[in-house]
């Protein structure tokens, strides 16, 4: 039995600012927008991973949350305490150089680690950290 990573989710607050971080800065493909019931959902995907899908939603996608759950979730995001992904990349380095001249905010300089990559870390619009992997040569 084949088990399979099919969409993954990070909320944003302002979707046009994430496409334009992550189509625009990261290289991803815009694969749907949708919008429903005052809610928008943005898929987006690396062009090498056509199976892999991340869809952009809003903090608290739930047409039927409180007032005060919709405004933690919020608050939450705002404070980057929401979600964090972490891509793969061959060269670390160059990953960096495109995304800080982009205007990111910077969380760390790539750096070798102890457990075997060479990283480094964003915020993205919405304040989600992003991080950057590449194994290490041997």
């Amino acid at each position: 039995m084949d088990i399979n990573l099919s969409q993954c989710f990070i909320a944003v607050d302002d979707h046009d600012k994430a496409l334009a971080f992550y189509r625009d800065v990261l290289g991803m493909e815009v694969r749907n927008d949708v919008g429903f019931e005052g809610m928008r959902w943005v898929t987006v995907g690396s062009p090498a991973q056509p199976d892999v899908d991340i869809v952009l939603e809003p903090p608290l996608a739930d047409p039927g949350a409180s007032e005060a759950d919709t405004k933690a979730m919020a608050e939450l995001l705002a404070k980057g305490l929401l979600r964090g992904v972490i891509f793969t990349t061959d060269d670390v380095d160059a990953t960096f150089e495109r995304i800080s001249a982009a205007g990111a905010e910077v969380l760390q300089e790539p750096v070798d680690q102890p457990y075997g990559v060479r990283d480094c870390a964003f915020r993205d619009p919405a304040g989600n950290m992003l991080r950057f992997n590449q194994p290490r040569k041997r």
